[in-house]
């Protein structure tokens, strides 16, 4: 599929500030399932200074410096030109010793995965919720601890049960939070299902990015997701809040152990910290033919 994005977003300030060093992540992956041919940022006020860099997972991300000078808006508009090729999202064969769960990885993969297993630079495993572990436990039971059954009902069990809302700022929820409630974000149902492949020993990773939609509908939001390490097949998506295996409809941003780094946007203020923003934004995504 190719695709034509514009995503602008608008931050109103109520009192004048002063931006310090800002992180921009709205380029779209180029990656095996997908290749870019344009994408291009405006920024007001401009930027001093923009420094593109590659990041610890490939994704592309800008550092922006601004000028000292008071402004109360800041606009950041890009348009890409993207075309997504997977078309089969089930076409890959697994390592044998990974059919069935738990996986026992040879010790140089998983060392290579041990932020995306939820250990930390410490070697400290992070504590999984008793919520999330009771769903991957009677998942991975019903599924005979097949490794591919277990992501397919997972991944199904979060869609049928789990309302949907959209929240556009703040933090995904602890997961345990959005199973017991059964209710949350795109980005909140990304995270459990996340912390249930964990609690089972699958390596997985938050993508922030676009998914197509209904081509007709007027308002279109960021979307998120999650995607699994599978040896012999590699990272392959799974969006829970569809029920869907992750696939050219797709589009990805920015793919990360820890969802704060996949946020669109972050930085801090030099001067008016006190001041309050509102956030605001236009998102088109056109078929191309």
């Amino acid at each position: 599929m190719r695709y034509k994005i514009r995503h602008n977003t608008v931050y109103q300030y109520n009192n004048p500030v002063q931006l310090d060093t800002h992180v921009l992540r709205l380029y779209p992956r180029t990656e095996v399932h997908q290749s870019v041919s344009s994408s291009s940022v405006q920024i007001s006020p401009q930027p001093n200074k923009v420094v593109q860099t590659l990041d610890l997972d490939g994704n592309t991300v800008s550092r922006l410096w601004f000028p000292e000078e008071a402004i109360t808006r800041l606009n950041v508009e890009v348009i890409s030109e993207v075309e997504t090729l997977c078309t089969n999202p089930f076409d890959y064969l697994l390592e044998r010793w990974a059919a069935e769960l738990p996986i026992d990885y040879p010790s140089m993969l998983k060392a290579q995965l041990m932020p995306y297993l939820g250990v930390n630079g410490s070697g400290i495993v992070s504590a999984i919720e008793p919520a999330a572990m009771q769903l991957a436990q009677e998942i991975l039971y019903a599924t005979d601890n097949n490794t591919v059954s277990f992501l397919s009902s997972l991944n199904q069990r979060i869609y049928e049960q789990c309302q949907y809302m959209i929240r556009e700022t703040g933090h995904p929820l602890p997961p345990g939070i959005t199973w017991n409630k059964k209710v949350g974000s795109c980005r909140d149902f990304a995270v459990l299902f996340m912390e249930a492949c964990r609690a089972v020993g699958l390596a997985t990773r938050f993508v922030s990015g676009y998914q197509e939609g209904d081509p007709d509908a007027r308002d279109r939001h960021l979307h998120a997701w999650a995607e699994v390490y599978l040896p012999g097949a590699g990272w392959r998506g799974y969006d829970p809040t569809l029920g869907l295996a992750v696939g050219d409809r797709h589009i990805p941003l920015v793919a990360s152990a820890y969802p704060d780094y996949a946020a669109p946007l972050t930085g801090r203020l030099r001067a008016g910290g006190n001041a309050k923003a509102t956030m605001s934004y236009q998102l088109s995504i056109q078929v191309q033919d």
